[in-house]
């Protein structure tokens, strides 16, 4: 059963930046395996990302800011739940139901769960949902609707469709257009109440196919494979490319479109005067996509920045995202926050905080309230550490992309392990956040205390 909320918990409200007068809007952007490097603010060399800069400039960037799983379906559960996804069976993507059976998996996130929606809507929200769902589909899934939202128009769900990408060739390139235009109405609609919005983009995911008009836009790019902004990774990467001109003037122009579509969105909110009252989170749901992958071509070249790895992989690269939050006035403008370790479960406890409405004990969240620290308080260690669980394969012929399916992170370190306790692998993440040096045999008793934090946490796992 869903949580209720009581009156006392509808009572308890303290908001975040101290004026009882209107809870925030928040607008969730998450867009779809945009790597923690792809974006100009982020250290790209060739991609055009003036709002997504603006937004980093206007407000704080968490550069330690984790998901809580390799790819999209588990990373969206901890989002929506301060669950870790593992806890509801969703170890991968849902997919048809004989593949979901085959890893294990329910055909869809149960709708009995509570959240982040659930909560607010409760305490006197409008809540929508605009854009890729992903959280379960097909024969008898619950629509968006079951899960607390108001309204929703969406792919991959059962819900009202935002539109048929089998019919319309360029329907990718224009979906965020789409999704921000039904942002924007929602918006304009309950300007007057707080307000909820998911704003979950398609772009950059495969397969990406930009308008003319927008591959014009990078018409003399002449990537090079080598370009030292780009990690170590790069070299051997990139000029193992089929074509990588065209594939990184396909992946820069959908990008940028994506930006584009953001700065509306920005304007339209300065129009109808909800700037200041309205927080901006924006994430990706992992890390950027591996060509060698059937249809990502053109989607596989987005960059991990320094990280290791990519999608499907719990090394940095796969897991690390960049996490901005804009609120003016209340969120530090300016912020590059290195210390704080953030995760995808923190989101609902924080996100609740900030809207004065109080997390039931029941609910067992998994993440941590960061509101003082999203406000501005100073890095401090967290209460409990972050855990990921991978039981599938990674893409690509790169076996460094693969570790042991355990991880934790607690402090500065960094534990890979087995379900046995062996094969350790160790990292010291501030000091080497590429993962290039494995630690294990110098730091034995360090190895000891997190295989015994991972093996217990593995073990409360359904």
């Amino acid at each position: 059963m869903k949580l209720l909320l009581t009156l006392s918990l509808l009572a308890a409200v303290t908001l975040f930046g101290g004026d009882s007068s209107r809870k925030p809007n928040v607008i969730f952007i998450l867009t779809d395996d945009q790597g923690w490097g792809d974006a100009k603010f982020a250290g790209h060399p060739y991609v055009k990302t003036p709002n997504l800069d603006r937004l980093a400039k206007e407000g704080t960037w968490f550069r330690q800011f984790y998901v809580a799983a390799t790819v999209c379906s588990p990373s969206r559960t901890a989002f929506m739940t301060s669950h870790y996804p593992a806890r509801h069976l969703v170890h991968g993507h849902f997919s048809d139901h004989a593949a979901n059976a085959a890893r294990s998996m329910p055909d869809w996130l149960d709708a009995d769960v509570t959240t982040l929606p659930d909560l607010l809507k409760q305490a006197g929200y409008a809540t929508a949902h605009f854009g890729k769902w992903h959280l379960g589909g097909g024969n008898g899934a619950p629509a968006p609707e079951a899960y607390g939202f108001d309204v929703s128009k969406t792919v991959n769900s059962n819900g009202p469709s935002l539109g048929d990408e089998a019919k319309e060739p360029y329907f990718r390139a224009k979906s965020t257009a789409l999704i921000v235009d039904e942002t924007v109405q929602f918006a304009k609609a309950n300007k007057d109440k707080p307000f909820y919005v998911n704003m979950w983009t398609l772009v950059p995911h495969a397969p990406l196919k930009p308008t003319p008009e927008q591959l014009a836009v990078y018409a003399d790019l002449q990537p090079k494979a080598d370009d030292p902004a780009f990690g170590e990774w790069a070299k051997k990467y990139f000029g193992d490319a089929k074509d990588l001109r065209k594939q990184m003037q396909v992946f820069c122009a959908s990008l940028t479109d994506l930006d584009t579509q953001i700065g509306r969105l920005l304007d339209s909110l300065e129009e109808l005067g909800l700037t200041n009252d309205t927080l901006i989170v924006l994430s990706s749901d992992n890390g950027p996509e591996d060509y060698h992958v059937g249809n990502a071509a053109n989607a596989g070249v987005g960059s991990p920045g320094p990280l290791r790895a990519r999608k499907r992989s719990m090394y940095e690269g796969g897991i690390r995202t960049f996490g901005l939050v804009r609120w003016p006035g209340k969120v530090p403008a300016g912020r590059i926050e290195e210390k704080a370790v953030v995760g995808a479960v923190d989101f609902l406890p924080t996100i609740a905080a900030i809207a004065g409405v109080k997390v039931p004990a029941e609910l067992a969240a998994d993440g941590e309230d960061l509101s003082a620290l999203w406000r501005g308080a100073p890095a401090t260690p967290r209460s409990r550490p972050l855990h990921w669980e991978w039981l599938s394969s990674v893409a690509g012929p790169y076996a460094d992309y693969a570790p042991p399916p355990l991880c934790v992170r607690d402090g500065d370190w960094k534990l890979f392990v087995d379900h046995s306790g062996k094969n350790a692998q160790l990292f010291d993440i501030p000091n080497d956040p590429g993962e290039h040096q494995d630690v294990a045999a110098q730091h034995p008793d360090v190895v000891k205390t997190l295989t015994e934090k991972a093996l217990a946490w593995a073990k409360t796992l359904p």
